[in-house]
């Protein structure tokens, strides 16, 4: 993961702020609210799980703090930037190269192998082809697919599949990564591997993870937990802090 470990000293400093966000939407003539004035801050180093139902909100906000759809009101700063007068192309670049997605489906190539999903990232930041194998090849080494790296998404199971994509979102050394229901796909166990590996290397790399979810089992992971609920967020606190299985 290369530069990653430079970001340890700095465990604390804040990220992401949220201000005032608000999302609605026109549906039959009536303004529906998916976000309601949501004020909120990430630290570098925070693994968050922000908990709630099916409709609560969850994939909206993240939505807005990825920069993936933009607020009907309010401001999302990163590193003390404000997004909204960013162009869509300002946008796509501050997510190619500070934030990580994982998504509930993988979102995998299906023609690419391990290591070229890996690539791919690396690829549109036009990074020069040694820095991308090295990038790519401890990155494999890291979430434990070495031996799968010719593979295609269709010959491996569902948890190497997203242990691809945690690799794929962390390979570019963003300094956030957003996962959005990473273990709705997966049986319980294999959902516990794939949660002690982002926190593990949450610990290591001292990456920002957000986590949401509607699986109660995942807060056990969280430093910060956050409950959502009709659009509206509310700090809780964590249910205990899993520790990574050695």
């Amino acid at each position: 993961m290369g530069s990653q470990s430079q970001f340890c000293h700095v465990r604390g400093n804040r990220f992401l702020d949220a201000q005032h966000l608000t999302k609605t939407y026109r549906v039959g003539g009536e303004t529906v609210y998916a976000l309601r004035d949501v004020t909120w801050s990430a630290l570098q180093g925070d693994f968050v799980v922000i908990n709630g139902p099916s409709g609560s909100g969850k994939t909206t906000f993240l939505n807005l703090i990825s920069v993936i759809d933009r607020p009907s009101s309010g401001e999302v700063f990163i590193e003390g930037e404000p997004t909204s007068a960013k162009s869509e192309g300002q946008l796509a670049h501050l997510r190619k190269t500070k934030i990580g997605l994982v998504f509930q489906s993988f979102n995998l190539i299906p023609v690419l192998s391990t290591e070229e999903n890996v690539e791919y990232p690396l690829l549109l930041q036009k990074r020069p082809r040694p820095e991308r194998a090295a990038r790519v090849e401890a990155m494999l080494r890291e979430v434990g697919l070495t031996d799968f790296a010719r593979r295609r998404p269709n010959e491996l199971s569902g948890g190497q599949r997203q242990r691809v994509a945690i690799a794929r979102a962390l390979v570019t050394g963003p300094m956030i990564v957003l996962a959005d229901e990473p273990t709705a796909n997966l049986d319980s166990k294999t959902g516990e591997t794939v949660m002690d590996l982002m926190r593990r290397l949450n610990e290591e790399h001292c990456v920002t993870f957000i986590v949401v979810t509607h699986d109660p089992a995942v807060s056990r992971y969280a430093r910060r937990r956050v409950r959502i609920h009709d659009g509206q967020l509310e700090e809780g606190e964590p249910d205990g802090v899993a520790t990574p299985a050695s």
